[in-house]
């Protein structure tokens, strides 16, 4: 997931270049649109890009919610008090961490046995339809144009469930290095959540975190329950954006909102059975120059990443060569 919010950036930035007259997109614009995805995925293959860590807005105006609506109600659900926000929240961090805390063994691709997270994700990252927008229009030839492109660069992984960064446990650790095997979930870091008994000794939590502008994995509300990007408005200056007017971090916004985290957990057990976390990423870029290319344009775009568990026996076969033993 690291290298996904260059990609993020590069693929809108590309487009306001590209597009610099918008409505008339010319074969030069297609191409130079083009040259700029394959730098992209050349830096990204080659790991000469960095993260460079530390922060609502855009063009297009308000966006509609996609946030679930949901109402908590106290009670025993499955045997299982939960009177309150915060009792939920302790009930979803005892089960994650009772889920997260198991490993097992798998043989890798050299015939080798290697330990990691037993509960593993499976991971994809899409664009939002028609969500493309240059200088608050939308564009269906640049929207067609950017999933498969997205499609080229992302290569789904691995992963512990999230917020994760290896299916190493003991290299699942955050910016500052510090462990994310355990929760990090804070009744403050819900914006609303819902429980619901499905009668066969199974409950189903949904939450939906509190927006944050740049969030930071296991870091703040949205990077408690996703992979989120990080700071893109630090690596945007890095590649010569200026601004028309303002500063960075007035043009360049990357909001967190309307995702959730819906896991179904066996009481018994204690611990989660299935479990999907949306993820929605809306990045906007504003009054931006570049290379002498455009002056004070924008553009947008809504990313949806989502984590799936348990994975596939064919999907970790797939995409890292594992078969579980």
């Amino acid at each position: 997931m690291k290298p996904v919010k260059i990609i993020a950036l590069v693929l809108v930035i590309a487009i306001v270049v590209g597009c610099a007259g918008f409505g008339i997109i010319k074969h030069s614009e297609i191409s130079y649109v083009m040259a700029a995805m394959n730098k992209a995925v050349d830096t990204i293959k080659d790991g000469t890009w960095q993260d460079i860590i530390k922060g609502s807005g855009g063009e297009e105006g308000e966006r509609e919610s996609e946030a679930p609506q949901l109402t908590f109600t106290p009670n025993d659900y499955a045997g299982v008090s939960l009177q309150s926000v915060e009792d939920v929240v302790n009930y979803y961090n005892t089960v994650y961490n009772a889920t997260k805390a198991e490993t097992a063994n798998y043989t890798t691709e050299d015939g080798s046995t290697a330990v990691f997270y037993k509960a593993l994700v499976e991971e994809s990252l899409t664009l939002k339809p028609n969500s493309l927008l240059v200088n608050g229009k939308p564009s269906s030839f640049l929207n067609g144009l950017v999933s498969p492109i997205l499609g080229k660069i992302f290569k789904p992984n691995v992963n512990g469930l999230p917020p994760c960064a290896n299916r190493d446990p003991n290299q699942d650790v955050d910016e500052t290095g510090a462990s994310m095997m355990t929760s990090r979930v804070t009744p403050e870091d819900v914006l609303s959540c819902e429980v619901v008994d499905n009668g066969d000794g199974t409950i189903t939590i949904t939450i939906v975190p509190q927006t944050v502008n740049m969030s930071h994995k296991g870091m703040d509300a949205q990077g408690h329950f996703f992979n989120s990007l990080g700071a893109i408005d630090s690596t945007i200056e890095t590649i010569g954006v200026e601004w028309a007017e303002g500063t960075t971090a007035d043009n360049c916004k990357v909001v967190y909102e309307d995702g959730y985290a819906k896991v179904k957990v066996d009481v018994a057990s204690g611990k989660i059975v299935e479990g999907e976390y949306h993820m929605v990423a809306k990045v906007d870029i504003t009054h931006a120059n570049f290379m002498g290319a455009i002056n004070n344009k924008g553009a947008g775009l809504i990313l949806y990443y989502d984590n799936k568990f348990p994975a596939s026996d064919e999907y970790i076969m797939e995409r890292r060569q594992l078969v579980r033993q």
